[in-house]
């Protein structure tokens, strides 16, 4: 469909946030684990510079990753006119929305409420339920 070639106004925009973001945070965790880069403890989450919570923090990287990378893709596919943008960003909102639902089981399960990592995750299901329900209700989901 000729529908299929374009993304509403704005999917675009709030994808590149998104996944940008996301690409950005792993540039910085993986400079901070190497050791070029120093981050305090008391900007991180509950827990951080314990192995077993960096290692579960570090078990989210493929996922995000992967969906932040298929998310640019997408952008990429819907600029060309490629209408199979839209499966692919399908599949990027909500690969993004388990990985925050994910992250804020973990922190209700341990009783961590910290504003700072839970409003990030939080727009990690936000962003991606609102554009999933947009793509379905405009009955071109697949």
């Amino acid at each position: 469909m000729v529908a299929d070639l374009k993304p509403p106004p704005g999917l675009r925009a709030s994808m590149i946030a998104l996944d940008g973001g996301m690409l950005a945070y792993w540039a910085i965790a993986a400079l901070a684990c190497i050791g070029v880069l120093h981050l305090p403890p008391d900007v991180m989450y509950q827990g951080y510079g314990d192995p077993v919570i960096d290692a579960w923090n570090w078990s989210f990287a493929p996922l995000d990753l992967g969906f932040s990378i298929m998310g640019l893709v997408s952008v990429a596919m819907a600029r060309r006119g490629d209408p199979r943008w839209r499966p692919v960003a399908i599949v990027s909102l909500a690969f993004a929305f388990c990985a925050g639902l994910m992250a804020i089981s973990f922190w209700s399960l341990t009783g961590d409420f910290a504003v700072a990592w839970w409003l990030p995750n939080l727009l990690l299901m936000a962003v991606p339920g609102v554009w999933l329900a947009r793509l379905a209700q405009s009955g071109n989901a697949g």
